[in-house]
């Protein structure tokens, strides 16, 4: 998913391209989940675009919208699959695009949603693409300053780049303390802030040194203040480079992550240190054990290496020493993967949940858990018991009799088949 990396790159190139040119021709398709989701269509997309001036262009997060001369004005987000194509103009990067230099260009490109031209000469051409439509294009209507006051903007946090003044090291570190969480699920709560997807969160966590599995209210005042300065670093770095990975710095996880299921692929940065893959929040999380170390209560799922150095009495590999409690750390993370206890539910949890559907996740909500009904055993043929009927219907004998009940019970040969809790993880 394009996080704030390539949201910023985006923008740049609206601001670059189309800024200040009037759009003369607009087609949009009439596709129900980018635009019919959202409250538009693409008719009333094209009617509300067409013959406007392009006032200027803007990122929150993985949002960004272009102001026109006069309201409605489209907000929009890339969701899975999006990008924003100019022609002749090479605004995707890496995966974004799967386009060289020697290849000719495919104008519309596959998948639009919509496409405009500018009435300048030379003409500027757009389009929108989206492969999977869970991207999202929306009229917002209202004076061109007040976009973020707007839904869906208004619902989002602040974003680490452009709100400086608003994202703050109080700020962190405030909801840190009034959540419970594993602290990659907080940074993907867009709710909280806004562009953090899932490598930009992977290498915040990992310049920090810290496990991404660790609850959010378990970190020192320390260990805040050094996230703090990583979201930033990483955030800046990112932004002021476009999402153009070959300027990242050598030492970045980004260069490394991407071999996840691929032959022959490495799993060792060139430290040495081993690369693994986790699941946290429904999201796959690149981590290097030896390197962030849990230093408090974490969820319950741990990697092979880190039961094993728990098992051997090696903790300290991937787990930080601190003064026992109670049984000491090795302890209490070996009886809490045995508890299995969920966190708890947020007050907010309806606001995320909004969100991350605006947003289009592939991430879904977890399904309630139904238990199964539990099925008594069969006696064997011969053997008696006392035990209730399954059915409401009687017992009946070959004649269709009810079985008259024996003076004395016999003992319950039978065993009753143990209940289990199944459910689907989101």
């Amino acid at each position: 998913m394009p996080e704030i990396a390539e949201v910023a790159r985006i923008t740049h190139f609206l601001r670059k391209h189309l800024v200040g040119k009037r759009i003369s021709k607009v087609i949009a398709a009439d596709d129900s989940n980018v635009f019919g989701k959202v409250g538009t269509t693409g008719a009333e997309f094209q009617k509300a675009v067409t013959g406007k001036k392009v006032i200027s262009a803007g990122s929150q997060g993985k949002y960004f919208w272009i102001t026109l001369d006069s309201p409605p004005h489209p907000v929009m987000h890339f969701g899975m699959t999006g990008w924003l194509h100019i022609r002749s103009e090479q605004t995707g990067y890496t995966r974004y695009v799967e386009k060289t230099k020697n290849d000719k260009e495919e104008w519309p490109p596959r998948f639009w949603k919509f496409q405009l031209e500018t009435d300048s000469d030379p003409k500027v051409e757009v389009a929108f693409t989206d492969a999977r439509r869970f991207g999202r294009v929306r009229l917002v209507d209202c004076p061109g300053d007040n976009i973020r006051k707007h839904s869906p903007l208004k619902e989002n946090g602040p974003d680490p780049v452009v709100d400086k003044d608003v994202f703050t090291e109080e700020y962190l570190v405030q909801k840190m303390r009034n959540r419970h969480v594993p602290i990659k699920a907080l940074l993907l709560d867009q709710a909280m802030i806004s562009g953090i997807g899932n490598w930009v969160g992977d290498e915040i966590m990992y310049h920090s040194r810290m496990h991404p599995e660790q609850y959010s209210d378990t970190f020192s005042d320390e260990d805040m203040a050094k996230l703090f300065r990583s979201i930033m670093y990483v955030c800046d770095t990112a932004v002021g480079h476009l999402g153009d990975s070959d300027k990242f710095p050598d030492d970045w996880l980004f260069n490394h992550r991407w071999g996840k299921g691929k032959k022959d692929a490495s799993t060792i940065l060139p430290t040495g240190e081993k690369i693994v893959f986790i699941t946290v929040g429904g999201r796959t999380s690149c981590v290097v054990p030896s390197v962030q170390k849990k230093t408090g209560n974490a969820t319950v799922s741990i990697t092979k290496e880190e039961r094993e150095a728990l098992e051997n009495g090696e903790e300290s590999k991937y787990f930080e020493e601190k003064a026992p409690k109670k049984g000491g750390k090795a302890k209490n993370i070996k009886e809490e993967e045995e508890e299995q206890q969920p966190a708890p539910r947020s007050a907010r949890s309806a606001k995320r949940k909004a969100v991350k559907e605006e947003e289009g996740d592939e991430e879904a909500a977890p399904e309630k858990v139904t238990p199964v009904k539990k099925i008594a055993k069969k006696p064997r043929k011969g053997a008696t018991t006392d035990a209730e009927p399954v059915s409401g219907n009687a017992a009946k004998t070959k004649k269709g009799k009810p079985e008259a009940k024996p003076a004395s019970p016999a003992p319950d040969l039978g065993r009753r088949r143990s209940g289990r809790l199944r459910g689907k993880d989101a």
